[in-house]
């Protein structure tokens, strides 16, 4: 009978405890909701739990990982204080995951005074499997909110050049240290095509790869929607703690946001929820952040505040580079005059000038016919048409001056050497044979020659052709360029 009385009184002492503990967090709560205003309070704070006290600690609980992160970094030490000021022997507050504990208590002050205990309060010693034990993070694309990795967008495939290699190199060195000091977040702008895209495939698949982070990429038009669908079925806690849960974040074409400012607001929260928390954020754009006049200061300032890598359009050495690394995996023989062709007609998008290649290549595997420079004119006469524009001796100078290597001041100067002669020979040739200018008019723009001089670099032309194979490829070549 005495031992009963005994396992009374200890219930008894316990249930005594817990309702001192319920009073002392219900003024706390109270505290909190006046010093954050209620929406904050309840957005991040009502959910938190009272737990038991360990000699100078005491344990809250938080339904999710994101939750107990977000409210430890902006939270943790003010209710270190509270506890402390509420009694003196609780000098540190631990932060816990628990399944699904009830609402932290509402400041009831009738509750608090009478020292009833809050049935939304959750026990203090929780059952051991309402205790979530967090497993160690694994790499891993998650799929459930974001778009899927291109497994062709690697850094192995992306080709290098002068306009593109500092993009290159900060995207590499997010992908081998994500969250580095100075490169988060990694802003990535430039044109349509040029490889923003294709950067940050390749960061999420080298990150993956090697086993370190989750990994959500998505697109900006996407965060819109899942924002929109989330506040439609009243689940926007869940898809912010998705969200924010991820190790490294990329948002593409952020252009999209631009005057859509509810959608930027949520993204700014999360923009610096995820750096707080020492996570990597990847953004492109087709501006820097200083010209996307259309998001809010303070986003645009927070965008710049990490390392901005630009990409400039392609040269023409960049896409003969391009061409002829996808030509090789295509495994099928593209001529270096059609790659030269490509290259000099198609400059503005790298997508497009792909596009074009890999017609020619289905072309070529389709019907068992070689690639050449008329087909190449027949297949893609709709991508060269889009690409046309009408010619001038001007620029008729400058490709001919670009294909043999030589200064554009030569095509109007006294120079006689072979090296220079002939070339201004096949420019001449070439704007008698392109444009409407007379002999005279064509004389004029070349160092003010006689028109019997452009005459005789007509005809030479006509003869060299017929004599050299090679030399009327190249003639040939620099007439459907620009032509074309």
């Amino acid at each position: 009978m005495t031992g009963g009385l005994e396992g009374y009184d200890e219930v008894a002492e316990a249930n005594a405890q817990k309702s001192i503990l319920d009073i002392h967090w219900s003024r706390i709560c109270a505290r909190l909701k006046a010093e954050v205003g209620e929406v904050e309070y309840n957005t991040w704070l009502r959910q938190m739990g009272v737990g038991p006290v360990d000699e100078d600690e005491i344990t809250l609980y938080l339904p999710t990982r994101f939750l107990r992160d977000w409210v430890r970094g902006q939270y943790g030490d003010r209710l270190g204080a509270l506890w402390h000021a509420e009694i003196p022997a609780i000098r540190r507050v631990e932060l816990q995951v628990a399944r699904g504990p009830s609402p932290a208590a509402d400041g009831d002050a009738s509750a608090a005074e009478s020292g009833a205990p809050s049935a939304a309060t959750p026990p203090a010693m929780p059952v051991m499997d309402a205790v979530v034990v967090e497993e160690p993070r694994t790499a891993e694309v998650r799929s459930d909110l974001a778009a899927p990795l291109d497994p062709r967008f690697t850094f192995d495939t992306f080709v290098v050049g002068k306009p593109n290699e500092f993009a290159y190199a900060c995207a590499r060195r997010v992908a081998e240290r994500p969250s580095s000091p100075g490169f988060n977040p990694l802003f990535l702008y430039g044109g349509v095509g040029l490889g923003k895209t294709h950067l940050m495939h390749a960061i999420g698949s080298e990150l993956v790869r090697e086993g370190r982070v989750s990994v959500a990429y998505m697109s900006a038009e996407k965060f819109m929607y899942r924002f929109i669908a989330a506040i439609r079925s009243q689940s926007t806690m869940e898809f912010k703690e998705q969200l924010r849960s991820v190790d490294v974040l990329m948002i593409d074409d952020l252009q999209f946001l631009i005057g859509k400012d509810n959608t930027q607001e949520e993204f700014f929260h999360t923009f610096n929820a995820l750096v707080d928390a020492g996570r990597q954020i990847v953004v492109s754009a087709d501006k820097s952040p200083s010209d996307l006049s259309g998001l809010e200061d303070r986003l645009r300032t927070r965008l710049g505040c990490g390392m901005v890598a630009d990409i400039h359009a392609t040269t023409f050495e960049l896409r003969i580079s391009i061409l002829e690394a996808k030509a090789t995996a295509s495994g099928v023989e593209v001529p270096a005059k059609v790659l030269e062709f490509l290259a000099h007609k198609i400059t503005s998008n790298v997508r497009e000038l792909e596009g074009a290649l890999n017609r020619l290549i289905a072309h070529a595997n389709l019907f068992g016919r070689p690639v050449t420079l008329e087909t190449t004119q027949d297949v893609l006469h709709d991508i060269l048409k889009a690409n046309n524009r009408r010619v001038t001796i001007e620029e008729i100078q400058r490709k001919v001056a670009e294909h043999w290597n030589i200064r554009l001041t030569d095509m109007s100067s006294a120079r006689r050497s072979t090296v220079v002669a002939r070339p201004r020979q096949v420019a001449m040739f070439l704007s008698k044979q392109l444009t409407s200018r007379s002999l005279p008019e064509i004389g004029r723009k070349f160092g003010n020659r006689d028109h019997t001089t452009v005459i005789y670099a007509v005809r030479r032309v006509m003869e060299l052709m017929e004599q050299d194979p090679a030399f009327a490829e190249d003639v040939e070549l620099l007439r459907r360029m620009l032509e074309s």
